[in-house]
């Protein structure tokens, strides 16, 4: 029997956490032995905590107790909860998730009883790597390449950090792509990520020259991006870029680069780098192309648009 408890705002890494749990189930049965419940009531978690497995292996069950932070068990019911879970079978893995939102600072609240009674088991916290960690970061990144089994120069992972911060979702996809890309090598160097990836340089240069009305440039430099990336996704890299650079331009004047960077999970030189470019760009043009982009999103993604490069370009011409 093992009983687990991890929480944290880094969600990918609990995620990875449980997908080793779960590769290890019979593969045959792995769909029935596998199940998730999100912030059960407490009748029905008693019944989960009770749940034996049928005759196909070991059972992994997960379970987002996240809510359970911000209500209260009666005390009768949290001695049920204890009970049951000192009666779990053998053959039955159960995990408490409390994923907390990235970037925000929060915490749970550790007086509760409820987070009492989860961590007298094995209880581990996934906290977010502070963007300013830099070498907390590429120590991520190169456990995460030996998986992979490539290994990644140290320039070539000072850049990705530069590039995409502290988000290890982001990282860990581009690795991957990194690794299918300088296939048959192993080692990933700093010219496959600038060819690779799309850069804070690449998304700058595009949305200066939208921004500042060189449509013939940003349209030819939105067709260099596809070379690199499926139109929904240099979407998707924009838009996550623009929220970064509206609260950059928000918070320039009151706020330090470091605090800025906590803010948005980019590293603090990237931070103080578009401070200086953005100068000549106004928070007004930010959040209009931001618009406009989230408009073509919607009309993409609810089928008004048969063409997504289109669209994105008339969005752009906009």
């Amino acid at each position: 029997m093992g009983v687990y408890f991890y929480y944290g705002d880094e969600d990918y890494n609990i995620e990875q956490a449980i997908n080793e749990k779960r590769n290890l189930l019979d593969k045959n049965f792995s769909a029935m032995n596998f199940k998730s419940y999100d912030n059960p009531s407490f009748v029905d978690l008693i019944s989960i905590l009770r749940t034996t497995p049928m005759m196909f292996g070991k059972m992994l069950i997960v379970i987002n107790c996240l809510d359970y932070f911000s209500k209260s068990f009666e005390d009768s019911q949290n001695k049920q909860i204890e009970e049951a879970l000192s009666l779990v079978s053998d053959e039955v893995d159960i995990v408490f998730t409390a994923i907390l939102p990235r970037n925000e600072n929060k915490k749970l609240d550790t007086r509760r009883k409820i987070f009492k009674i989860l961590s007298k088991y094995n209880s581990q916290e996934f906290p977010t790597i502070k963007s300013y960690k830099t070498d907390e970061i590429i120590n991520w990144i190169n456990k995460y390449s030996r998986k992979l089994s490539i290994k990644v120069e140290n320039d070539a992972a000072i850049s990705l950090v530069e590039q995409i911060g502290n988000n290890l979702r982001e990282l860990a996809n581009e690795l991957e792509k990194l690794k299918l890309s300088v296939y048959p090598q192993k080692t990933v160097k700093k010219e496959d990520v600038k060819s690779i990836c799309i850069t804070n340089e690449d998304l700058f240069v595009f949305t200066d020259y939208i921004m500042s009305g060189k449509i013939d440039l940003a349209i030819l430099e939105y067709r260099k991006l596809l070379s690199k990336k499926h139109e929904m996704e240099i979407l998707s890299a924009l838009q996550t870029m623009l929220k970064k650079w509206v609260v950059i331009k928000l918070n320039e004047k009151k706020m330090s680069a470091i605090e800025i960077s906590k803010l948005t999970g980019m590293h603090e030189f990237v931070v103080k780098n578009n401070i200086q470019k953005m100068k000549n760009h106004s928070l007004k043009d930010m959040i209009n192309l931001k618009q406009k982009l989230l408009d073509a999103e919607y009309k993409i993604k609810s089928g008004q648009a048969l063409n997504s490069k289109e669209v994105i370009e008339n969005a752009i011409i906009g």
